[in-house]
């Protein structure tokens, strides 16, 4: 890993020997490093560590053992600094103690296979808020509580769990976006082995993990890297951090020094453990934007960190070389191509970014109240949209942390404010639903979309899961649509597809259509109709791809998902000539208000 004297082996922080346990730390500012812990009393004398050169320096401690605390003194000159391990796997909170992990855990058989990015639906999730049984208490909840939900998330089809960060962070309740610890996970989830225990529990009922990485930006609170072995330059943060404007983020001037190599090992380590050590299935990288350019401006070159660029490419291609099949997403949001081409052509080599194309043009068509408002120009582009002529290319979207939150709420509660389980919010919500499900893309929903959780997301206020009893059809309705996302019957395998036509757009009477298919098989494809307006249409004459009975694999509008629902449209519809839309057939529709259709043909 580094260039060490042949004495100790390789490694970071508290590594475990047979008989000892190796301690290395990089401080090049340093005069003097030892370490204190509960092996030795916390004597500042005991375990020096010798200078290996390179600013590294190391020790062996053979009285040392797993689940003893430890720190490093960091002398320079006559100032003396406790840190925290930056290495550290587990600590006792983001202010205490690192603790010497154990890397042992039984994975049991390990056959999990990350399923095909085209066939992933994902959820996202808090796990401090996500199942709390004891709401009172003021603690979040962990991962042992998440636990005991993934039958129920099993059930609703999803295959795949985005983490927000939970690395540690100050106090017990945060969106995990300002991580103090990076290589330790949050003591009041469960620490490391519950994670452990998360991950292998998710994978044992066909469910991926991915996990939210924070590279944008450290901390800034309770952050032990902060001018770490006391040197620091224009009064900033020290060896971890740029020392000038380029530290300055929106969260604190703490931006990771991307050109500094032991830095950039640093994050390259911590990107790698994850699927080392904890087996996940993908990372999804927070405002690679901010990574990328100082201000978190597309379009501002000179103030550009070519740096970035370079360490997000040595990374995602060492994913790709080691643990094939993992995904790497990119939240960026700038709808820049190059994020997803390949590092060969220049480009970052993520897998799949976050899609503002889609998720903002369409969140505004489903939440303005006024019919004639709706955009339907503006929701075919965000259906087609695609990068570098790949339909994954992209995650989509109408709920995610960022879009339920700091002055946006839940889509729901957007529609109809204090009354997010009312008609227009049950029909419009459930349409964008629709819409997330049948489009090219990896589709995402955000936890409790699928029972209409309402108001807004907080970090201290844990899900309502009596609302997935009262809401029962609504949630019905999201597990048909994952049913047929995933081809589950083998009934929908285009929308697995990379092919989508958009081929009719009504702009006045408020209706979309368009087929999704793979390779030539646009005639045996997945057609999708949306009605996008408080009315119903009758006799509605829309294009098919070819001749014979289209069955409808689902009607967003039937009455089972919920009693307020019409239950309109025929379960079958004909196609004949003549020709419509610059499709072969046309056929005649029935569609409910604020209703989707997706229909397909009989496997010959």
């Amino acid at each position: 890993m580094h260039n060490k004297s042949s004495q100790l082996p390789a490694g970071m922080g508290a590594v475990l020997a047979e008989d000892s346990v190796l301690f290395r730390v990089w401080a090049p500012n340093a005069s003097a490093v030892s370490v204190i812990g509960s092996f030795n009393k916390w004597s500042e004398t005991d375990n020096a560590l010798t200078a290996e050169g390179n600013g590294y320096w190391a020790t062996r401690v053979t009285a040392a053992k797993v689940g003893d605390e430890y720190k490093f003194v960091i002398q320079r000159g006559p100032d003396k600094f406790n840190r925290i391990d930056p290495y550290a796997r587990e600590v006792t909170n983001s202010v205490g103690n690192a603790i010497i992990a154990t890397p042992i855990f039984d994975w049991g058989d390990n056959h999990f296979v990350t399923p095909a990015w085209n066939t992933l639906v994902i959820y996202e999730m808090h796990i401090g808020t996500f199942h709390d049984q004891s709401r009172e208490d003021g603690k979040p909840s962990t991962f042992h509580d998440a636990i005991q939900r993934l039958p129920y998330l099993q059930e609703l089809g999803i295959n795949a769990i985005e983490l927000m960060p939970p690395m540690e962070f100050p106090g017990g309740q945060s969106w995990g976006y300002n991580p103090s610890c990076i290589f330790a996970i949050e003591s009041d989830y469960g620490g490391p082995v519950a994670f452990k225990e998360f991950v292998q529990a998710a994978h044992a009922h066909g469910i991926a993990v991915l996990l939210d990485v924070v590279y944008n930006h450290l901390g800034p609170s309770d952050l032990d890297l902060w001018r770490f072995d006391g040197w620091q330059e224009n009064e900033m943060g020290g060896i971890y951090f740029y020392n000038d404007y380029r530290a300055q983020t929106p969260w604190g001037a703490t931006r990771p020094d991307y050109g500094r190599g032991e830095v950039r090992q640093f994050l390259r380590d911590n990107a790698l453990m994850w699927f080392e050590e904890y087996h996940v299935d993908g990372l999804r990288w927070d405002s690679t934007l901010y990574m990328r350019n100082v201000h978190g401006n597309a379009d501002n070159p000179a103030h550009d960190l070519p740096e970035a660029w370079a360490l997000m490419q040595w990374i995602n291609g060492e994913i790709k070389a080691r643990f094939p099949g993992k995904i790497s997403i990119a939240e960026d949001l700038m709808q820049n191509p190059w994020i997803t081409k390949a590092q060969g052509e220049g480009g970052a080599d993520f897998d799949a970014q976050w899609d503002s194309a889609f998720v903002h043009p369409v969140r505004a068509a489903l939440i303005t109240s006024d019919d004639s408002f709706r955009n339907m120009d503006a929701v075919a582009a965000a259906v087609a949209h695609r990068y570098n002529g790949d339909a994954f290319d992209r995650v989509i979207y109408t709920e995610s942390h960022d879009e339920v939150a700091n002055g946006k709420a839940r889509l729901p509660e957007e529609i109809t404010p204090g009354e997010a389980d009312s008609w227009f919010a049950k029909k419009r919500s459930t349409l964008g639903a629709a819409l997330v499900l049948t489009s090219p893309g990896i589709p995402m929903l955000f936890q409790g979309q699928e029972f209409l959780e309402d108001r807004w997301f907080h970090d201290d206020d844990p899900l309502d899961w009596e609302k997935s009893e009262k809401h029962q059809g609504v949630y019905r309705l999201y597990q048909d649509l994952i049913r047929l996302r995933r081809n589950l019957d083998g009934t929908t395998a285009g929308l697995c597809g990379h092919e989508v036509q958009v081929y009719h757009i009504d702009r006045e009477n408020k209706v979309l259509a368009y087929v999704r298919w793979e390779g030539d098989n646009r005639q045996d494809g997945v057609v999708v109709v949306l009605n996008f307006a408080n009315r119903p249409h009758t006799n509605y004459q829309i294009g098919l791809p070819s001749e014979g009975v289209w069955q409808v694999r689902l009607n967003s509008d039937a009455v089972v998902y919920d009693e307020q629902f019409q239950d309109s449209g025929a379960s079958a519809v004909t196609a004949q000539a003549p020709g419509l839309h610059d499709l072969p057939c046309s056929g005649i529709f029935e569609l409910g208000p604020y209703a989707a259709l997706i229909l397909s043909k009989d496997p010959a």
